[in-house]
């Protein structure tokens, strides 16, 4: 009587799943490989040579977005432009929208009927209407709309708004911030120690020994400390001023501006993703069991602290996982800043393209640009999430 494992080993390896899946993983690989080869040899026909030597070239072409630039400066200065530029609208969009987020999703669950009706006709709207002509809308019905300089909106800081765009003020590094930067280091690294000792006394103990309140005095009374005993300020703030030159132009000196087009790419993608986070935030603040709000509650937890201390802790394990994705999409949906003139990384590279006529080496570096940073944001937030989990077991 033959055993079940004696039938198996009687089937055809052209019927074994296991030998049909590394079949067609090989089979796959080839096509890939065949593909490229394909590629390669049709780019060599037609005298073209694959090289990154033309980004020591010469630009010939401005740039009034960014680090300084000139037109005699190089194409890896000019690819380098548009990347950093691409970085920071991504990451002040990542913080704001996290905010405007957070803050509409818990709104939608309000009680108070008007604040969570105006959550939800926000969310609705911003959800069902394509990203692209929201930053038409904010940059030219809105942004452009605006005042201009000589008239500009003056807010507290005081701050500049005008149709060329705001400026604020902006800390600037004095001659004694060479000794205070190690109060800095110090106290960066007492937190870490003492974020440490805090784990493995939780860990073997059930509860940590030193309180977090530690952890934050070391980050505010460490660098207090140093600026006290600094001669000097190791810090300024550059207020901007509005200021009249020679032939009645005006200029704003002091601080820094962000432009028009900067400032209606970060709303829009601000407000854009904001909507999807507020989703987001919703969906786990509900997958949290009622029973944890009900005995918060009879315990005399106030509505705020139970949403601080009880829920947005637990709902945190199921928001972060789906918050990855959001931050991905926010810095790649940068690239529709090219519809309104913003020099971002695909902007800067298509003027690169045109001039050098490399259009497999630019989008080769295009590609890798976004990678990287897509792998970066997923690496820092894979790690979040996993510490979240461990905190959760």
């Amino acid at each position: 009587m033959s055993t079940p494992g004696s039938d198996k080993s009687k089937v055809p390896f052209w019927r074994d799943i296991r030998v049909l899946r590394v079949l067609a993983q090989i089979v796959f690989l080839m096509a890939v490989v065949a593909i490229i080869l394909w590629a390669i040899s049709n780019y060599r026909q037609r005298g073209m040579i694959f090289s990154y030597s033309f980004l020591d070239q010469e630009a010939s072409f401005d740039l009034a977005e960014g680090i300084e630039f000139k037109p005699t400066d190089s194409y890896a200065r000019a690819f380098l432009v548009g990347v950093i530029n691409t970085i920071r609208v991504a990451a002040i969009g990542v913080v704001l929208a996290t905010l405007l987020g957070l803050i509409t999703g818990i709104a939608k669950l309000s009680r108070n009927w008007l604040v969570s009706k105006i959550a939800t006709v926000y969310i609705e709207i911003i959800r069902n209407t394509p990203l692209l002509v929201q930053l038409f809308f904010l940059y030219f019905a809105v942004i452009m709309k605006l005042p201009k300089l000589s008239e500009a909106v003056v807010m507290p800081g005081p701050a500049y708004l005008s149709n060329r765009g705001i400026v604020v003020p902006w800390p600037r590094l004095a001659e004694s911030f060479n000794l205070w930067w190690p109060f800095l280091f110090a106290a960066v690294a007492a937190a870490v120690v003492l974020i440490i000792i805090r784990r493995r006394n939780r860990q073997r103990i059930g509860r940590p020994s030193i309180k977090a309140v530690w952890v934050f005095a070391c980050l505010i009374l460490i660098p207090l400390a140093g600026w006290l005993l600094v001669p000097g300020d190791p810090l300024w703030l550059d207020i901007p001023e509005l200021v009249r030159k020679s032939g009645g132009v005006l200029k704003v000196e002091g601080g820094v501006s962000f432009s028009s087009e900067f400032t209606a790419l970060l709303l829009g993608l601000v407000i854009y993703t904001g909507a999807y986070i507020a989703e987001v935030v919703r969906a786990g603040i509900q997958s949290v069991a009622k029973g944890q709000t009900e005995a918060a509650r009879a315990q005399g937890f106030t509505n705020r602290q139970i949403m601080r201390l009880i829920v947005l802790p637990q709902a945190l394990r199921v928001i972060i996982p789906p918050l990855i994705s959001q931050y991905l999409n926010l810095t790649k949906n940068s690239s529709l800043a090219i519809a309104i003139g913003f020099l971002d990384l695909y902007a800067v590279s298509q003027t690169m393209l045109n001039q050098s006529g490399r259009v497999v080496e630019v989008f080769f570096m295009i590609m890798g640009s976004y990678l990287a940073m897509s792998l970066t944001i997923s690496l820092i937030m894979n790690i979040v999430n996993k510490r979240m989990q461990i905190v959760e077991r």
